[in-house]
């Protein structure tokens, strides 16, 4: 049988999904006698997709499983932290430093970097939603939209920027949670009827399970909610998955139902709305009485962020690419309106200009190649949020 076109972890530590000109880099490198070089290089981002604000950083854990063990020190703001890109005067924020021989680890960077920039993303896309969908639950349904290795980490980041539950097994695991879901419609056509189905997940299921019934697969969806709340005794929820071809308008259609769902007794039933959802509608369904969000694509489909790994000191000395800026820098953060800068000192004296004073921001992480310490993702999550609630986005 033939193997995925998917890396296993093997694949990736070897270096075998690397760009090969890194690979090659190295053996110049060698070959010349300047494979001891020590260097120091930074992590930054230019800009941001969609005229984002800010943006979370997620992915830190990973780089740091894939560099425990070799002979460097990284430096870095903490993940999770919702920064900007660039300091007032333009510089760019350094949100990691990699410290070492340019040998030992610059074979890594391809990995390093997808390992941060497609989860920020995910993560900055996910926060975005938690914003519009305030206090409200949402799932996160990505999976299905990307390839499936990495599901564990479409979940990790969207939980990490603000979903509350997870979809796959592997996700749930990573995050140290139970997999969340409601029904297909495919159960509702096998079985024949959505009645059928509702019948049949509540005699099979496990009860620890949330009973969460999708709507409309046959039936108009008020109709079918109440039947649902009929025939499963405990019934948390009914899921409305109508498709954009029969909507109108989906705000109208939950208000609907949710005022049958109280008129007939049923105040306690959740409404959970999904189907091509993004931060934006999520915003028109607000006040519609709608309980809940899946989301998928708006999340796991994200803009990447555009980091960079630049060298910017060896052997002491300050180096730079054009358009870049040589010398290893220091990341400032203010406390009170999280604005951040940039110094060459780590023990400089920078006021924000809200007036407080900033404070060195930076973190080791990686020591000699061992972890300094480690958070779990519901800690980095909590972290997000508070952000998020300081900044009043929340």
């Amino acid at each position: 049988m033939d193997r995925l076109f998917a890396a296993n972890e093997k694949e990736i530590r070897d270096a075998y999904t690397t760009d090969v000109y890194f690979e090659r880099t190295n053996k110049i490198l060698n070959s010349k006698g300047l494979g001891e070089a020590d260097v120091w290089a930074e992590f930054t981002l230019g800009s941001l997709p969609k005229k984002w604000p800010w943006a979370v950083l997620c992915g830190t854990e990973e780089v740091l499983r894939l560099t425990e063990g070799m002979n460097v020190d990284i430096f870095g703001v903490p993940e999770g932290t919702i920064f900007r890109t660039r300091s007032p005067k333009g510089i760019r924020v350094p949100l990691m430093n990699i410290h070492g021989r340019y040998t030992d680890f610059g074979e890594m960077e391809t990995a390093m970097l997808g390992m941060l920039c497609h989860p920020s993303g995910v993560a900055t896309a996910a926060a975005r939603v938690r914003c519009a969908a305030k206090e409200k639950k949402i799932m996160a349904f990505g999976n299905r939209r990307m390839h499936p290795a990495i599901s564990g980490v479409l979940d990790r980041s969207a939980y990490i920027g603000g979903c509350d539950d997870v979809a796959s097994k592997i996700g749930a695991d990573i995050i140290g949670k139970e997999a969340a879901g409601t029904v297909p419609h495919a159960l509702m056509l096998m079985m024949g009827s959505d009645e059928a189905a509702f019948r049949a997940f509540d005699e099979t299921i496990e009860k620890i399970v949330p009973r969460i019934m999708l709507i409309y697969t046959f039936s108009d969806e008020r109709e079918a909610s109440i039947n649902a709340c009929k025939i499963v005794k405990d019934l948390k929820g009914v899921r409305l998955d109508t498709p954009s071809s029969r909507r109108g308008s989906l705000k109208e259609i939950i208000q609907e139902v949710r005022w049958e769902l109280d008129s007939k007794g049923y105040k306690n039933v959740e409404i959970i709305a999904s189907g091509g959802l993004n931060e934006n509608s999520i915003r028109e369904l607000m006040g519609s009485g709608v309980s809940g969000f899946g989301v998928g694509t708006s999340i796991s489909n994200a803009p990447t962020l555009d980091i960079s790994m630049d060298l910017v000191c060896k052997n002491g000395s300050a180096i730079s690419k054009k358009g870049k800026f040589g010398g290893r820098k220091y990341t400032y953060r203010c406390p009170r309106c999280l604005s951040m800068d940039v110094s060459l000192s780590e023990n400089d004296s920078i006021t924000c200009s809200c007036g407080s004073g900033m404070e060195p921001f930076e973190t080791p992480l990686l020591k000699a190649g061992k972890r300094v310490h480690n958070r779990s993702p519901a800690e980095i999550r909590k972290y997000v949020l508070a952000q998020l609630k300081q900044l009043g986005e929340l």
